[in-house]
């Protein structure tokens, strides 16, 4: 099988300069900002030690403002959480368990700390959702 490496992960916005402001906050690292036709506007920025990029502007996609879901893995959960509140992000409480429903989670990070147990959300301005993940060691085949 060809190796496939995910690039990039487009994120529908409603305010580009927003998005931008709230992304440059998070730390994240400013790939370019570009205008390469009327009515098209590309933002680019990738997640300190990440080979994928997030992409949002104008023209860039069909979805919705709001719509999309994405996950981030963190090898510290509790510094993870700590870091984005110190910028401003407001993230929720951190829960271990399951991601998914909402009412099976368990408050507070997994006392054992095991790889893909715990977890927090937040959203940007849009409400574009994302999910961030304690990963302390790969599942096998997972580099």
């Amino acid at each position: 099988m060809v190796a496939m490496h995910l690039e990039v992960h487009v994120v529908p916005v409603s305010d580009v300069d927003r998005a931008r402001q709230f992304y440059e906050n998070w730390g994240w690292r400013f790939d370019g900002d570009t205008a390469p036709a009327e009515g098209v506007r590309v933002v680019q920025f990738t997640p300190p030690g990440s080979a994928c990029s997030v992409t949002f502007g104008e023209g860039v996609t069909p979805s919705a403002p709001g719509t999309a879901q994405a996950v981030l893995t963190v090898p510290d959960i509790e510094a993870a959480h700590e870091d984005l509140l110190g910028r401003g992000v407001r993230a929720s409480d951190m829960w271990h368990g399951v991601p998914f429903p909402p009412e099976a989670r368990l408050p507070g990070p997994d006392p054992g700390r095991a790889s893909y147990q715990s977890y927090f959300s937040f959203t940007d301005p849009d409400g574009d959702t994302w999910l961030v993940q304690e990963v302390t060691a790969r599942l096998p085949g997972r580099d």
